[in-house]
C-alpha cells in the first residue's frame, strides 16, 4: 500500500513557499538559468491541489553539468530523467531541507515539451475559471476513488489534462 493521496484546497501560502524555495535556490544557481518556475495545482490559485511545491527550473541547452553540481553544493541529488527527456529530476534529504514546504525539483531545457506543457496548463487554469473547478473535482474524486494508487490517480485525471492541451494548442 502506496502514501495515501491527498487534495487539499487551495492555500495562498504556497505562493510564500515556493517563493522560499526560489529564494533559497536562485543564489546558487541565478547566474546559470533563464527562470525558476512554480508549476503545478500549487500554483494556480484556487485549485485544488496535492500539498506539495512543483518547480521547473529552466536553462539553456549544455547547462546542466553546471546545475548538477550547483544544486549538489545544496543538498539536491539528480536523479536523471526519470523518463521524460530534457526534464531532470531532483531529490533532497526530507531532514535537510525541513525548512522548506515538500517540493518537485525539476531543471528543464528551455526548448523542452514538457515545461512547454506545465507552463501552459498553469497559464490556463489560471485565467479558466470553468475548468479550475472542473480539474479541481476530478482531483477530488480521483484520490478519493484512487487514495493509495499515484498511477490511477493520474490516469483519472488524464481525460481533463488531454482536453485543456487541446483547447491550449499543445501537443502531448
Amino acid at each position: 500500500m502506496g502514501k495515501i493521496i491527498t487534495v487539499v484546497p487551495y492555500n495562498p501560502k504556497w505562493a510564500d513557499e515556493f517563493k522560499t524555495i526560489k529564494n533559497e535556490l536562485f543564489p546558487v544557481i541565478g547566474d546559470d538559468i533563464i527562470a525558476i518556475e512554480h508549476v503545478g495545482s500549487t500554483s494556480v490559485e484556487g485549485l485544488w491541489a496535492k500539498p506539495v511545491i512543483d518547480i521547473d527550473i529552466v536553462i539553456d541547452n549544455g547547462k546542466l553539468p553546471i546545475i548538477v553540481k550547483k544544486l549538489a553544493g545544496i543538498g539536491y541529488r539528480h536523479r536523471g530523467d526519470l523518463g521524460i527527456s530534457g526534464r531532470e529530476a531532483f531529490g533532497y534529504n526530507d531532514e535537510e531541507k525541513s525548512h522548506l514546504m515538500k517540493h518537485h525539483l525539476y531543471v528543464c531545457q528551455k526548448d523542452n515539451s514538457e515545461l512547454k506543457r506545465h507552463l501552459a496548463l498553469r497559464n490556463f487554469l489560471r485565467n479558466s475559471c470553468e475548468y479550475r473547478e472542473k480539474y479541481s473535482s476530478i482531483k477530488r474524486e480521483m484520490a478519493k476513488n484512487f487514495p493509495n494508487d499515484i498511477e490511477n490517480y493520474i490516469l483519472g485525471k488524464q481525460p481533463v489534462v488531454m482536453e485543456i492541451y487541446e483547447l491550449c494548442g499543445v501537443k502531448s
